[in-house]
């Protein structure tokens, strides 16, 4: 037997007062991340939310990449993991898994990553990011990585100089020369102590601009 239909009145329904803004937030969210599956980024969300977790939100929409469906990790989602799991300095593989399923990245793209830096259990979490960068770029190349790290690192407005402290850089920039493997260590030492020079005038540190042309040099 079919149930009534039942009708509601306005003074029957109890709407939370804090209900239209979090809809609205969550609208906003949702239309600058762009994720590729909204259910599972929803959930993820709204478990963040719940929790006092950092949210799995881009602080923009990226227009270069909102087009492409398939496409796996951007900058603005690389910049997310790094506001989720960067203050522990180390995380566990199935946290970092974790966090990468919920914004729906591939997960072959991540395992290749995992291997290509032999990580365990443990991940140090600066050493992923710097293979995160490797993997945004077209063509492996450690100069364009850490032009993609101090774009996401810093706190210059976008457009700006994208400057990082001298001692970041340098952690990222041998723990990639070490994953290369073809980099001969005087060259690296001689690059780096060029880039001191620069960042000892820039208070400590040192911008996308100084590197590229420190590289410039040292081929000619």
């Amino acid at each position: 037997m079919p149930l009534p239909d039942t009708f509601y009145c306005s003074q029957q329904i109890n709407i939370p007062p804090e209900l239209p803004d979090i809809l609205k937030n969550f609208t906003k969210a949702a239309i600058r991340t762009q994720p590729k599956d909204l259910l599972v980024w929803s959930s993820a969300y709204f478990k963040a939310l719940a929790k006092g977790e950092r949210l799995p939100v881009k602080e923009r929409l990226e227009m270069n990449v909102v087009t492409k469906i398939d496409a796996g990790l951007t900058p603005g989602l690389l910049k997310i993991l790094h506001q989720q799991l960067s203050p522990m300095q180390t995380c566990s593989r199935e946290e970092l898994q974790t966090k990468w399923k919920d914004l729906c990245l591939p997960a072959e793209q991540l395992e290749t990553l995992l291997s290509l830096g032999s990580f365990g259990t443990e991940i140090h979490w600066m050493e992923f990011f710097a293979l995160g960068c490797g993997a945004l770029g077209t063509v492996r190349c450690s100069i364009c990585s850490l032009k993609f790290a101090c774009e996401i690192l810093t706190n210059d407005e976008e457009g700006g100089p994208a400057r990082i402290l001298f001692d970041t850089f340098v952690q990222l920039y041998t723990y990639l020369a070490r994953i290369d493997g073809d980099m001969p260590q005087d060259y690296i030492d001689n690059f780096l102590s060029n880039l001191q020079q620069q960042a000892n005038k820039q208070s400590g540190m040192i911008q996308v601009s100084n590197f590229y042309l420190s590289r410039k040099i040292r081929k000619e």
